[in-house]
């Protein structure tokens, strides 16, 4: 087997041919620069003649060509094809542009400016506002938003631009529990509505204490005063039970603040099932439930 060391040492079809089945080894470097490859293919077609070549060779040199460039047969075909009208290879670099922005910053920074001042009303609000300020009262620089889609104004104010300038920023809303009605007691001089409140006695010596719960009747001023473990439900429901049946007269009323130890569904079960009302204290009205600083000197032994 005879050895040929470089590409241009291969001057015959037949060469091209052992090449190209692997009986001639040839020593050659892979051409990564698109402009060189373009070079190197126009000279090779020009070094074999290809124009005058038949139909055989002409396939011998053109799979000869796939193997050095690395190009596949359609993309080569069409530089062939080329190469056989103008007699040269050319690069046709396309750089596209992409599509025309029709909405610019300074449009985006306009619907911000527009929604700043009206407080972000809805879409076809905003669209009827731009098309007067450029129609009615001749202000120009809302000629593009004027004609802008409701649908497409929404992806505006989405965008980076539009965020930067303007920012809404909703407050947490406070979620509405149904259990319990939320307002003032009304006993109308009539014993049977109680206030109840939790008091924790504190810690001690990193032990938990306990809890103290006290329910007082809003016209008789009857007490009755629990303690507890703990607030979970496994401790609370049947001493809260035994506290309702301590009291002499018929309950018709239960007043209690917002927390969860009695905003509950159990407690609300209980209530129902007894026929008593259920209240909690409104937002801003502390003094609608019973005071800790009471409960606090009824549980140390004060008066």
């Amino acid at each position: 087997m005879k050895t040929i060391m470089k590409l241009e040492d291969l001057t015959t079809i037949d060469q091209l041919t052992d090449f190209l089945s692997g009986t001639q080894a040839v020593a050659f470097s892979v051409i990564s620069n698109k402009d060189a490859c373009y070079r190197w293919i126009q000279g090779e077609l020009a070094r074999f003649h290809y124009r005058g070549l038949p139909r055989a060779d002409k396939g011998v040199v053109i799979r000869y060509l796939m193997k050095i460039s690395g190009y596949s047969r359609q993309p080569l075909t069409r530089l062939i094809a080329q190469y056989r009208k103008t007699g040269r290879l050319r690069r046709r670099q396309r750089t596209v542009a992409g599509f025309k922005q029709k909405y610019t910053a300074q449009d985006i920074r306009l619907l911000a400016a527009m929604d700043e001042r009206h407080d972000t009303p809805c879409g076809p609000a905003v669209k009827k506002l731009c098309e007067r300020a450029y129609e009615v009262y001749g202000e120009t620089e809302y000629a593009t938003l004027a004609s802008i889609s409701v649908s497409h104004l929404y992806n505006l104010r989405k965008s980076t631009t539009y965020t930067r300038q303007r920012h809404h920023i909703d407050k947490t809303q406070p979620k509405a529990s149904p259990v319990g009605e939320r307002r003032k007691p009304q006993p109308n001089g009539q014993p049977g509505y109680i206030r109840i409140d939790t008091v924790h006695q504190g810690d001690l010596d990193k032990q938990k204490g306990v809890y103290h719960i006290n329910a007082v009747d809003e016209v008789t001023q009857f007490e009755v005063v629990c303690s507890v473990e703990k607030i979970s439900e496994r401790y609370l429901m049947p001493v809260l039970e035994q506290l309702l049946d301590a009291f002499p007269f018929t309950l018709l009323g239960f007043h209690s603040d917002n927390g969860s130890e009695y905003i509950n569904k159990r407690v609300a079960e209980l209530l129902e099932k007894l026929r008593i009302e259920f209240t909690k204290s409104r937002s801003r009205h502390s003094n609608e439930s019973l005071p800790h600083e009471v409960l606090w000197v009824q549980c140390l032994g004060g008066k």
